[in-house]
């Protein structure tokens, strides 16, 4: 396990000059892109019945997942237990200010609760302060709580808000503290998904860690885009716009009979 010490050394190395970016991910085809997206619903004044509308499109479309506050996790749970569709949550969302020891337990709770995807936000402020080892202590007590039961974490790192170095950072321990994903974006901050920054955390997580790029995902291209740039998950309100895109590229780039 690296210490903190050479993680930030390891990132000094990494603004001089990144990893190569590896071999490129297959791009999805048609309703395929459906596998790569968390339909995504986080809007405070979301209802049941938008929830319900959520889950049933994720269902007909197989997305990989539905994306929801916590307080829906009940109901999105219930909705999809019968289907491949997990239930992802959010935690610490949108600012990433609360204790660790909230963090943990609304963690846990979410996972009690029927949630098998925990989306974290990274202690921003911690970040900028550089309190590195607050940062791991703060990841690495959600996923393993996360992991102990069953669900995957992916960190929020809002890269909006962040430097260079500071993204690269938040992708060095996010990774060192066992995360599955980093994630571009809440969504909420003052800028979403870019494809440099995509590309930027493909290159320091490498192969084996995910990447979900969030927030301004509006169409397809957009989301092949990120593809292109080493996401391997979108997430998106949009998810339906961009499957049904897929689906008529496709068909129109077959020859006709």
């Amino acid at each position: 396990m690296e210490t903190l010490a050479e993680i930030i050394a390891l990132a000094d190395a990494y603004e001089q000059e990144l990893p190569p970016c590896g071999a490129a991910l297959p791009m999805p085809q048609g309703k395929a892109i459906a596998g790569w997206i968390d339909h995504t619903l986080l809007k405070p004044e979301a209802s049941a019945v938008q929830i319900r509308n959520l889950c049933q499109e994720a269902v007909q479309h197989h997305f990989a997942a539905v994306c929801v506050n916590p307080a829906f996790v009940p109901l999105a749970n219930g909705l999809l237990v019968d289907s491949k569709v997990a239930v992802c949550t959010v935690v610490g969302f949108p600012l990433g200010a609360t204790l660790p020891t909230y963090k943990v337990f609304e963690t846990l709770a979410s996972l009690q609760a029927g949630a098998q995807e925990i989306d974290m936000v990274l202690n921003i402020g911690a970040m900028k302060g550089q309190a590195y080892g607050l940062v791991w202590n703060d990841i690495e007590a959600v996923v393993q709580i996360a992991h102990h039961g069953g669900a995957i974490v992916k960190v929020i790192l809002e890269n909006a808000l962040l430097t260079r170095r500071e993204k690269i950072l938040g992708c060095l321990i996010s990774k060192a503290a066992g995360a599955d994903f980093v994630k571009t974006s809440t969504g909420f901050g003052p800028g979403g998904a870019t494809q440099e920054d995509v590309e930027l955390m493909r290159r320091v997580v490498g192969p084996k860690i995910g990447v979900k790029a969030a927030g301004g995902i509006r169409g397809l291209e957009d989301a092949l885009g990120m593809i292109r740039s080493g996401a391997n998950r979108i997430g998106a309100s949009a998810g339906v716009k961009i499957v049904e895109a897929a689906v008529m590229q496709l068909n129109s780039a077959q020859p006709q009979v």
